[in-house]
C-alpha cells in the first residue's frame, strides 16, 4: 500500500459552514435544500451530515482491471448523495428520493444481502456490511438515510458502485473510525462482490481518489493513483445508447472474469508455470517477466481462436469436471458450455498496452495528441465489440454517429452490453457535435419515446467522495 501523497489520507471533511460553498459547488443549492427537506419530511428531523461520492468515466481499460491491470478514468460530476442521521435505535431505515426505489429498513446488526435480486437497497448494504466487517463490529447504532443519485442508471457510469462508496463512508462516519482513501476504496471493492459480481476495483478507486482537473492512471496490487494530464484542446463527450444493462442482474459480466481466469490458467500452464495458483491475466506475464506484447505471441501460440468446452479445459489442465465447477467457476457461471479464452486474452492484453500508451501520448503531448488518444478510443472499441464481445448494436451505431460528427475516438464505456459511450471531441466542434449527435441518434428514432434515457453530455474531470457536516 502506498505510504504517501493523496491516497494515504482520510476522506476530507468538510466542516460547515466553513466548507459551504464546497458543497454548493458540488452538489447545488437547490438539490442540497430539496434533499434536506424531503428527509425532514420523511423522517420528522433533519439530517446531521451528508456524504457525496462520484460516477466515473473510463476513458480508456475496460474489462482489464480485474485481471489485475492498470486503467484510466476520471470521476464524473454526477453523483450520489446521501443525507445521514444516526439513531440511538439499531434500525438501519433507507429511503430513495427516487419513487422508484422502495423504502428499505432491516436490522443494523442482521444485515442479509441477497444476491439473486440486484435491488437498490443491497448496494448500500454492501457498503454497510464492509465496514463493519472490515472492524469486527457487532453491535451497531441504527441511521436514517435518504439517497439521492443523479448518475443515469445501468449507464455504465458506476452509479452502483458510487453507492456502495457512498455507503461506506456514511457508515465509516457514523462509527467516528478513521481509514484512508486506498483503504476505502479496497474494502468497497471487496464488500461489492456481496452482490455476486467479480468487479476489479477501478470504480471504487476512482470514486475516493479523485481531483478536480485530472484523469487517474489507477494501478493495482498494490492500489495507487497517477494523475494524466488531458489535452485542453478537447474535450470528453457522454453519450448514453438508452440500453440499460445491469452487470449484477445478468452473468455476462461474470462470464468474462471467468473466462479471463481460465485463459490464464492455461497460458500458465503451457510455460509450465504453478497454474493452480494464478488467477489474473496479469500473474502470467509478470512471472514470465516478458512485455504485453510478447504475451499476444504467447497467446496465438499457447490458445486456439475456437472455443473451448468446460471438456477440454478440464483435459488442458488435468482436473474433472467437478473440480473446475468448485474451484474455478463462480456460482452462476457453471452452466457455461463454451469459453472463448483467445480472444478475452487478446483483448485484454492489447487494453492494457492502450492504456499505456495514452498516458504516453498525454505526458508527451504532442501536436497531434487528441487525433492518436483518439485512434487509440477507436481500437479499444473494435476490441471490445469483437474480442470480448460486450459492445450491442445500439452502442455500435452510436460510436458511428458520434465519429460522423467529429469525435477523434469514440468507444463503448463501463461494462458494456448497453449503457454509454465516450467521445474525445476537439473543443471547437462541441457545440455542433451535441447538436448533429443529439438529432441523428435521439431524434431520428423511437428513442425520443423515452426522454428520461436520453443522456449526451461534456464533462470534465471532477473530484472525489467528500463528507459535509451540518451545522
Amino acid at each position: 500500500m502506498a505510504t504517501e501523497g493523496p491516497a494515504t489520507r482520510r476522506v476530507q471533511v468538510a466542516e460547515y459552514p466553513s466548507a459551504l460553498e464546497q458543497l454548493l459547488e458540488h452538489v447545488g443549492y437547490q438539490r442540497l435544500l430539496k434533499l434536506k427537506e424531503m428527509f425532514n419530511s420523511k423522517f420528522g428531523s433533519i439530517p446531521k451530515f451528508y456524504v457525496r461520492a462520484p460516477g466515473r468515466v473510463n476513458i480508456i481499460g475496460e474489462h482489464i482491471d480485474y485481471c489485475g491491470y492498470s486503467v484510466l478514468p476520471m470521476a464524473v460530476e454526477q453523483d450520489m448523495l446521501i443525507a445521514v442521521e444516526p439513531v440511538k435505535t439499531h434500525t438501519l431505515q433507507l429511503a430513495n428520493t427516487n419513487p422508484l426505489y422502495p423504502d428499505f429498513s432491516t436490522s443494523a446488526n442482521n444485515v442479509q444481502i441477497d444476491k439473486t435480486k440486484p435491488l437498490w437497497h443491497n448496494y448500500f448494504l454492501c457498503g454497510f456490511k464492509g465496514i463493519q466487517e472490515h472492524f469486527g463490529l457487532s453491535d451497531l447504532t441504527g441511521m436514517n438515510c435518504l439517497v439521492d443519485g443523479n448518475i443515469p442508471p445501468s449507464s455504465g457510469l458506476s452509479s452502483s458502485s458510487a453507492l456502495v462508496c457512498c455507503a461506506g463512508l456514511v457508515t465509516l462516519t457514523v462509527l467516528g473510525m478513521n481509514l484512508s482513501k486506498v483503504e476505502l476504496a479496497e474494502i468497497c471493492a471487496k464488500s461489492e462482490r456481496y452482490i455476486g459480481t467479480e468487479g476489479g476495483g477501478m470504480d471504487q478507486s476512482i470514486s475516493f481518489l479523485a481531483e478536480e482537473g485530472t484523469a487517474k492512471l489507477i494501478e493495482f496490487s498494490p492500489l495507487r493513483a497517477t494523475d494524466v494530464k488531458l489535452p485542453s484542446g478537447a474535450v470528453f463527450v457522454i453519450a448514453h445508447s438508452c440500453v440499460e444493462m445491469n452487470k449484477a442482474a445478468t452473468s455476462h459480466f461474470n462470464i468474462r472474469v471467468t473466462e479471463c481466469r481460465l485463459a490464464a490458467k492455461l497460458l500458465a500452464k503451457s510455460k509450465s508455470l504453478p497454474w493452480d495458483k494464478v488467477l489474473r491475466l496479469e500473474e502470467v506475464q509478470a512471472r514470465l517477466r516478458v512485455s504485453l506484447e510478447e504475451m499476444l505471441l504467447i497467446t496465438e501460440d499457447a490458445l486456439h481462436p475456437e472455443p473451448y468446452s468446460p471438456e477440454e479445459v478440464c483435459s488442458c489442465l488435468g482436473i474433472s469436471l467437478q473440480e473446475l465447477r468448485t474451484q474455478i467457476l463462480s456460482p452462476n457461471t457453471q452452466d457455461v458450455l463454451i469459453f472463448k479464452l483467445y480472444q478475452r486474452a487478446k483483448h485484454v492484453y492489447s487494453e492494457a498496452a492502450r492504456v499505456l500508451q495514452f498516458k504516453k501520448i498525454c505526458e508527451e503531448a504532442p501536436d497531434n495528441m487528441v487525433q492518436l488518444l483518439g485512434e487509440l478510443m477507436n481500437q479499444s472499441h473494435v476490441s471490445c465489440r469483437d474480442m470480448y464481445e460486450c459492445s450491442c448494436p445500439e452502442l455500435d451505431q452510436l460510436v458511428d454517429i458520434c465519429r460522423k460528427f467529429g469525435a477523434q475516438g469514440s468507444r463503448l464505456t463501463g461494462a458494456g452490453w448497453g449503457g454509454c459511450t465516450v467521445s474525445i471531441v476537439p473543443a471547437d466542434k462541441l457545440p455542433s457535435f451535441l447538436a448533429n449527435v443529439h438529432e441523428a441518434y435521439y431524434q431520428r428514432s423511437d428513442r425520443s419515446l423515452a426522454p428520461q434515457k436520453q443522456s449526451l453530455f461534456a464533462t470534465k474531470p471532477g473530484g472525489g467522495a467528500l463528507v459535509f457536516l451540518e451545522a
